[in-house]
């Protein structure tokens, strides 16, 4: 087990061999439940990293699923410790009430991973991802849902700060954290708040571009390959460098959800791996902003998507 691993990191490694232990074992939800004599939430919570299992539970666990491999036990013994660990309130903003209230469990559950990330992939189609936004495009993002009465003013600003704070966060970790953003070109142009909002969000991309955080490219209008299969999603590595320790995060309109399923995010990695290589270059894609924001400047009235 390396050192400095973070509670999150343990966790999602113990909940991981589990899951993988009980499919081996060809064992259901339920029927562990029945033999550990614990609840079906017990056990659905525990894989889903809801709740750190005791050691105790743990043992008795990996015994039912026969798990024997003494370094194997001992290394998983290890991570349930350090999972048991709590992070200080501070670092965890994403669980005070005001944030608990207005984002759904698995946005939460998605953000207490993307502190510990060492890679972020963002592929999206209609607007930027949500931690790249500026507070004004953001506001004016959200605001729309104010006018059309599915969401109260608290819950954007909310929402609006809770995209600020990880920004934040990524920011204070621009040596270790790496974005690579892939946006369909509509989103160059599509201008919530008006041209000085999205000028003002284009600059922001030039700034994070700059300062080494974010490697962002173009898929063009003209580009002759199917975009839209996948819809809008997020792909985040943590705590390995295996391509299969990615997390899942999309949302579809009607819900989100955080998917650790490993056909599915190599799926989708494959994906965006297509696009990121037929899409224009950082270098091209750069240029295009730098060309958007001088024209939203000459022509603030321009009426384009």
């Amino acid at each position: 087990m390396a050192e400095g691993v973070s509670p999150t990191i343990a966790r999602r490694r113990v909940r991981i061999a589990v899951r993988e232990a009980r499919e081996a074992a060809a064992l259901t939800q339920a029927q562990v439940a029945e033999e550990m004599e614990w609840s079906l939430s017990k056990v659905i919570r525990i894989e889903n990293g809801d709740v750190s299992i005791s050691i105790a539970d743990l043992r008795g666990l990996l015994s039912l699923l026969n798990v024997r491999d003494k370094d194997r036990i001992s290394a998983l013994l290890a991570d349930a410790r350090i999972a048991r660990a709590r992070t200080s309130a501070k670092q965890m903003w994403w669980r005070e009430p005001r944030f608990r209230e207005y984002l759904t469990d698995d946005l939460r559950r998605y953000i207490e991973y993307e502190v510990e990330a060492t890679e972020i992939r963002y592929y999206s189609i209609i607007y930027f991802p949500g931690p790249l936004q500026t507070r004004e495009y953001g506001a004016a993002l959200t605001g729309m849902f104010l006018e059309e009465g599915e969401m109260s003013q608290e819950q954007i600003d909310v929402l609006v700060d809770a995209r600020q704070n990880r920004l934040e966060a990524l920011l204070r970790r621009v040596d270790s954290v790496h974005i690579y953003c892939l946006l369909d070109e509509s989103v160059f142009w599509r201008r919530p708040g008006g041209p000085a909002v999205l000028a003002a969000q284009l600059r922001q991309i030039l700034d994070l571009a700059g300062q080494g955080l974010v490697s962002v490219r173009m898929l063009p209008y003209d580009l002759s390959v199917p975009i839209a299969n996948n819809a809008s999603f997020d792909l985040m590595r943590v705590g390995s460098d295996r391509a299969d320790s990615e997390l899942l995060y999309r949302e579809n309109g009607m819900k989100d959800e955080m998917v650790d399923i490993r056909s599915e995010t190599v799926r989708h990695r494959q994906r965006f791996d297509q696009l990121w290589l037929r899409a224009n270059d950082e270098s091209d894609t750069i240029s295009f902003i730098e060309a958007r924001v001088a024209e939203l400047a000459e022509k603030p009235s321009s009426r384009r998507l």
